[in-house]
């Protein structure tokens, strides 16, 4: 059993023990400022801590050990992608999980604690056991939070073993979520994704065609019925994939029920109710993946350095904070208020930018980079097949292997990019800051 209301924030527990200060090699700690904190020891503060440092090194002017801090609570790090991978019976979910101060390098400290309060006006932020640290330059990378109180009867739904119920969206009910559908020998399969931001749009509908090309495989699909409820109006935000994943959902015979919110769920009688408009929805269910609200989290959406939303306000080409008197505060990933799509491989186009920027600024006062809203969706449609969305700012597609490819098709280079190529370069590239998404291993240069 596990304390589903702490789930979505996974990544980011509270240690057991009282909260320590250290270095990844822990040695004790007792600074009260550093050149650059970084809040957030997720895919975003992994990756830009390492960046920030390397791009000072390389400019002959670099950072002092210690100089750069993470803070964050947690003992372990997850590739959260891999928890798709995990719910598909692809990988094992124990494969994307590592220690967190392994993955910190010794020139970084890791401060094993949680933000409470941002005093943006003195350039410092208050922890839960009681500390003051200040900063000369703030970086914000604390991730979303789960709301999986959002849905009721979602919490005790999960902890049940016939429920039926699961989710891809915590490391310990992504291979419940695999469990539940290979037992499924007939019935009514739902997937659900709510309105508004998640953190990989994409992802209810990937381990949904995962799920209909299981049956599919293994001929139970004429005993089975999938169908997608979604509180969105159409498939994808992207038109172009859109429309090809609405032409899948009709040629699969998968049910599309749009604009369709999940509000409740009666484990005993397996039922799913739903809002739709003014009206509610109840459908019976066998099986039930759930996606559940997202949104801030509550020590960001309640401070001086939100937007009326609750994100990190920032400047979407920039990053840097868009209140002039908070000019030391840069946010990236999926607390920021950054418009796009809330994935990994937006945090890899996105800690370039950001590092590059803090940097200049520093040193000469210049903001030489623009990000453009670069983000990724790799769509899993089945076993060995793989649409891969790539788009920016507008939602207009920004295809990395166009027109030698069809991004809009699926296929199998892109199913073992997901599946085997991604997972490995995250661990051995991306939170060492050295992995630029689709230039790979070359930094992007920027015009002074």
């Amino acid at each position: 059993m596990f304390p589903i209301r702490q789930v979505g924030r996974i990544a980011r527990q509270s240690l057991s023990s009282p909260a320590r200060f250290a270095s990844s090699a822990g040695a004790a700690s007792s600074a009260d400022k550093y050149k650059i904190l970084v809040v957030g020891g997720g895919s975003g503060g992994l990756s830009v801590a390492n960046q920030i440092y390397d791009r000072f090194k390389a400019a002959g002017k670099p950072l002092n050990a210690g100089d750069v801090a993470i803070i964050d609570p947690s003992e372990v790090h997850h590739y959260q992608p891999g928890w798709t991978l995990a719910g598909a019976g692809l990988r094992r979910k124990s494969e994307f999980v590592r220690p967190l101060p392994s993955l910190v390098p010794k020139h970084i400290t890791l401060i094993s604690d949680r933000v409470t309060e941002f005093s943006p006006a003195s350039s410092s932020l208050t922890t839960t056991s009681g500390r003051s640290i200040s900063y000369d330059s703030l970086v914000v990378a604390a991730g979303i939070k789960i709301n999986w109180d959002g849905i009721r009867g979602l919490p005790q739904a999960l902890m049940s073993s016939t429920s039926g119920v699961s989710s891809i969206y915590s490391y310990e009910t992504c291979d419940k979520v695999w469990s539940d559908i290979d037992a499924l020998r007939s019935g009514n399969a739902i997937f659900t994704q709510p309105a508004g931001v998640i953190k990989c749009a994409g992802a209810p509908q990937k381990i949904m065609w995962m799920a209909w090309d299981r049956y599919r495989r293994t001929n139970r699909g004429s005993n089975i019925k999938v169908d997608f409820y979604t509180g969105m109006p159409t498939m994808f935000s992207v038109k172009k994939y859109s429309d090809a994943l609405e032409e899948l959902r009709v040629s699969r015979g998968v049910g599309g029920f749009f604009g369709h919110n999940l509000t409740s769920i009666d484990a005993g009688n397996h039922k799913a109710t739903f809002k739709q408009g003014d009206a509610t929805v109840s459908i019976d269910y066998t099986v039930l993946h759930v996606t559940p609200p997202m949104g801030p989290p509550d020590f960001i959406k309640n401070s001086p350095i939100a937007d009326a939303a609750g994100w990190v306000s920032v400047d979407p080409a920039t990053l840097r904070h868009t209140n002039p008197e908070f000019s030391n505060i840069w946010s990236l990933g999926d607390c920021s208020s950054l418009p796009t799509s809330k994935t990994a491989t937006a945090v890899i186009a996105q800690a370039p930018v950001l590092s590059e920027n803090l940097f200049s600024v520093v040193d000469s006062g210049k903001l030489p980079a623009v990000y453009d809203g670069y983000t990724s969706c790799p769509l899993l449609t089945g076993y060995g097949e793989l649409m891969m969305a790539e788009f920016r700012y507008g939602l207009e597609p920004k295809e990395t292997f166009a027109p030698r490819i069809d991004q809009s098709k699926s296929n199998r280079f892109f199913y073992h990019l997901k599946k085997d190529f991604f997972p490995w370069v995250y661990f051995n590239y991306m939170v060492q800051g050295r992995w630029y998404g689709p230039k790979g291993i070359w930094r992007p240069t920027y015009d002074a």
